[in-house]
């Protein structure tokens, strides 16, 4: 079973953990930029977290067999506080730069008039730079915001297929698909969606536009979802053939609209960095 993740915060995770997603077939992710768990000060911490995603992350990444892209964006949460909001006008600057595949997270938290302003802005710099759009749907009143978020989208003027509304379930999925827009599915221990729920889903909807991630972070997640979900669809009479075209050919497809993706071919030899900027993960000295 070979995996891309699609959507997972790894500068939230370990080692081990890149170690434990290698060993269950993880060979490529895309970290989309989020919030940290507590309000930014300034534009320029974003800078920082943004070079951090292109850079360090990409190598530590690298390090494990793991291939590394990024979404850069202003998320909606953040999009409400007016020491941030600077953060669109230095967007373009890394939309431009190798690694980044789309654009986001963007959408809605609290579908408030100043994540609306900020969603509509990189709709606007997606167009420009050619680059799809990953969109964070609300947690709460879901299905409100997801119809919002797809009456902005269809006003921008993106195609479609240009775009993935994420953290969707059963009540959202359908007007999604019927867009012609990507549908992201974020697999979590407790909440969101479950392997079997999702499963329940691919039965009734089909394979097309589907992204799984398992969009672990720091809170209570597991970055194996995506092979769980894998080991549920085998389990319930998919092919290998299909499990592939979730969990990796879809993501492809989506992320290669981008032009920017960097996919180590099975069997290549090319070594990775040994170090980024004077750094590498070595601690110590061998002994013996």
């Amino acid at each position: 079973m070979r995996i891309f993740d699609p959507h997972i915060h790894m500068t939230s995770r370990t080692t081990d953990d890149y170690r434990a997603m290698y060993d269950a077939g993880v060979r490529a992710v895309t970290e989309p930029a989020f919030w940290l768990g507590q309000p930014r000060t300034s534009v320029d911490s974003f800078l920082d977290y943004f070079d951090g995603l292109l850079g360090w992350e990409r190598f530590r990444a690298s390090r494990f067999g793991i291939a590394h892209h990024a979404t850069i964006g202003l998320n909606p949460k953040e999009a409400n506080d007016p020491r941030c909001i600077g953060v669109l006008e230095k967007l373009p600057r890394y939309l431009a730069k190798d690694g980044v595949v789309a654009v986001g997270e963007t959408g809605f938290d609290s579908m408030t008039p100043e994540e609306e302003h900020a969603f509509v802005r990189q709709l606007e710099l997606a167009g420009e730079h050619e680059l799809p759009v990953l969109v964070h749907t609300p947690h709460r009143d879901k299905e409100a915001g997801t119809l919002r978020t797809l009456e902005i989208v269809a006003q921008s003027g993106l195609a479609p297929a240009d775009v993935v509304v994420d953290h969707l379930n059963e009540r959202t999925v359908d007007v999604v698909l019927d867009s012609g827009a990507w549908a992201g599915f974020s697999i979590y221990p407790d909440t969101k969606m479950s392997p079997d729920r999702m499963v329940s889903i691919l039965q009734r909807v089909g394979l097309d536009r589907i992204l799984v991630n398992s969009a672990a972070d720091w809170g209570h997640s597991d970055p194996l979802t995506t092979h769980h979900t894998g080991t549920a669809m085998l389990a319930a009479g998919f092919t290998d053939d299909d499990v592939d075209r979730v969990l990796w050919r879809n993501p492809v497809e989506f992320y290669g609209r981008s032009g920017r993706l960097v996919l180590q071919e099975p069997g290549s030899d090319a070594a990775p960095a040994t170090e980024f900027a004077g750094n590498s993960l070595a601690r110590g000295e061998a002994i013996g």
